[in-house]
């Protein structure tokens, strides 16, 4: 079967990370799968790069421009949102043509317009979207975020600088509809909990909808000596390891803030944690955490597992998550994970089995959590029950199974 995944990247960002695993697994399991992509950071061959970087800038400079312009010329919510009337054409190629399937991902920022989702649709081809986030069944925004506007036809968008009635969120919710009209869509859902979020909308309504999980390589994430990986990464041995790591980690959706409060209130309480913070901006975060901390800065994929295994314990303070590689990740190596109540988090960390799930927006519960799972009485039984679940229910056989049978009906 020849599946073709298409995504705004290949390696950047959990969508292209997530779709980029699952076209290799297809592989793996004998299909032909390609990935289509206008931004090509990976040396895989399977992966075809299109339209060229002028042409791809101009698309994604226009669209940001039209929104900028929308809000009153304000940087804010400039990358909350996205209205996908830019974008390249595909239908056209010959990679497109031969596919058996159309497995569409995370196609924002310039990848696809509403208007080639159309085309798309009205080929005939199968077409299955993985939603990494809601921005298929809602107006423009990635996370509604309390808002349930688009339970009917958005409008009033609280990310708009003028809401109002007929707003870009509606104009663009309509545009959406009409586009989805010309063809059948089997969305799947990374989590149940977004599930559950888009069998609210009209824009899933007449398609296909449920929930398959990212897939993962238990093989290459997998737990390992901690000695030996806290000496080939230089770090302490004797401390109990506390790991954060995003692409930004100064990133106030991630919940940085609360982070940064719990670790004040940790200090006080006298304890051998060292925090370990990874991705961009790391040493600007570490300048506010109370606890002594190693600024890793930018980790290259490779080196993730080691840094996992490092680690005693995975936090994820995030405020706005679906199903986040990274507790994946972590969870495979057998490092137990705290994280809030929300998105897909309680669906991952099983409360008090294999980590902690902390009261959303809860400092003090957070902190809890850390130190709870961090008792030697309970560590070994978390890392244990962590990889087990993983193995499961995340690992790439399970995971390519079922789209294998969505591809077949």
């Amino acid at each position: 079967m020849k599946i073709l995944h298409i995504n705004t990247s290949d390696i950047r960002g959990g969508a292209a990370i997530a779709a980029f695993r699952l076209m290799n697994a297809l592989n793996a399991n004998g299909q032909q799968a390609k990935m289509m992509v206008r931004e090509k950071l990976s040396d895989n061959d399977n992966v075809i790069q299109v339209g060229g970087n002028l042409s791809n800038r101009l698309n994604f400079l226009a669209e940001r421009t039209r929104i900028f312009a929308y809000n009153r010329f304000s940087r804010k919510n400039l990358f909350d949102v996205s209205i996908a009337d830019r974008g390249l054409s595909i239908v056209n190629h010959p990679v497109f043509k031969e596919a058996d399937v159309i497995h569409l991902h995370w196609i924002n920022q310039g990848m696809l317009s509403l208007k080639e989702i159309g085309r798309i649709l009205a080929s005939g081809k199968k077409v299955v979207w993985t939603m990494h986030d809601m921005w298929p069944f809602t107006g423009i925004c990635h996370h509604a975020a309390g808002c349930n506007r688009y339970e009917s036809n958005c409008g009033r968008c609280p990310y708009l600088a003028a809401p109002s009635p007929q707003d870009l969120s509606h104009q663009r919710f309509r545009i959406k509809q009409n586009a989805f009209a010309h063809g059948k869509i089997t969305f799947v859902a990374c989590s149940r909990w977004l599930k559950e979020l888009a069998e609210k909308s009209p824009l899933t309504r007449g398609h296909h909808l449920l929930s398959i999980p990212n897939p993962i390589d238990t093989m290459r994430y997998r737990p390992m000596d901690k000695k030996e990986m806290r000496d080939r990464m230089g770090l302490p041995q004797e401390k109990k390891l506390l790991l954060f790591a995003a692409a930004n980690a100064s990133d106030l959706r991630k919940g940085t803030s609360y982070l940064i409060e719990a670790s004040q209130i940790l200090a006080k309480q006298g304890n051998d944690i060292h925090m370990l913070i990874a991705g961009k901006q790391a040493e600007e975060m570490q300048q506010h955490l109370a606890l002594p901390s190693t600024a890793l800065g930018y980790v290259k994929p490779d080196d993730m597992p080691a840094l996992y295994n490092a680690a005693d314990l995975y936090v994820t303070p995030s405020l706005l998550e679906n199903l986040p590689n990274t507790i994946m990740e972590a969870m495979a190596c057998g490092t137990p994970c705290v994280g809030f109540d929300t998105g897909g988090i309680p669906e991952m960390i099983d409360h008090l089995k294999n980590g902690y799930v902390a009261r959303y927006k809860d400092t003090e519960e957070l902190e809890n959590g850390i130190r709870w799972a961090l008792q030697e009485e309970v560590h070994s039984s978390l890392s244990a029950s962590a990889r087990q679940k993983v193995v499961e229910l995340y690992a790439e056989e399970h995971v390519t199974q079922k789209y294998l049978k969505i591809y077949a009906e």
